[in-house]
């Protein structure tokens, strides 16, 4: 046998089983098979404007009552809990990429059902959660960039880079208390370019929205700097 033959025979058995529990037949372009894609844990009900996970739809939890968010709303398709908890630190720390292609897909499609279904205007561009320039030389890669950079290319919104960036180094957020990730947060972000934010309806991505500090701090910023609106896009929210 051709060493090509068994190249392309392992490839394209390999592409046919499901990443989650390696069984043959997948769904779609996803790599899932179905029963894996049905278990997954969908988010079905969730405040109307930072996604937590709530008892019915369409309501609004209390922080956001007594506390309006800077971004307009938060799209995300999962809560954060098995298997999302171990394939976001599998992609996000340990380079498992295929973990971020299969994310970056399902996200994208969360994103054009919500948009469809709420007869919303897919926004100016998308902008990724930028690391600090530290923090990306250890990791080697932006997680939140390489799920930015296919939900883009997939709804044909211009991804821009330039639009917002770490002014500093901040402590990771895992671990601390509300306040502190707040407190932590303050000055992290600026707009190198805000003439070319000015108006602009954006979206921004990130892995996880967990109290949403990061998120709020850097919509700030970016709502500070000229744009009209703000709207959150992560793979997965945290109860």
């Amino acid at each position: 046998m051709k060493i090509s033959s068994v190249y392309n025979w392992i490839k394209n058995s390999q592409r046919s089983r499901c990443l989650l529990c390696l069984m043959p037949g997948c769904y779609g372009s996803r790599h899932l098979c179905e029963a894996c894609h049905a278990d997954l844990p969908w988010l079905r009900n969730a405040c109307a404007l930072c996604a937590l996970p709530m008892p019915q739809e369409g309501q609004i939890c209390g922080e956001c009552q007594a506390r309006h968010p800077a971004f307009a709303q938060v799209v995300t398709p999962f809560r954060y809990e098995f298997p999302l908890d171990a394939l976001i630190p599998a992609f996000k720390h340990h380079g498992q990429l295929a973990y971020g292609r299969l994310l970056a897909r399902l996200l994208s499609d969360a994103v054009r059902f919500h948009y469809d279904e709420h007869g919303q205007v897919l926004p100016d561009c998308v902008i990724a959660m930028p690391l600090h320039r530290r923090r990306l030389a250890e990791r080697g890669f932006n997680q939140a960039e390489e799920l930015a950079r296919p939900i883009a290319r997939s709804l044909a919104v211009p991804l821009r880079s330039d639009l917002l960036k770490r002014s500093r180094a901040t402590r990771p957020q895992q671990g601390l208390a509300a306040k502190a990730r707040r407190r932590n947060l303050i000055g992290a972000f600026y707009c190198p370019t805000p003439r070319a934010l000015a108006g602009l309806h954006v979206a921004l991505v990130d892995d996880v929205v967990t109290t949403g500090s990061t998120v709020e701090e850097a919509s700030r910023t970016l709502l500070s700097a000229g744009a009209a609106s703000v709207s959150i896009w992560c793979a997965a929210r945290t109860p």
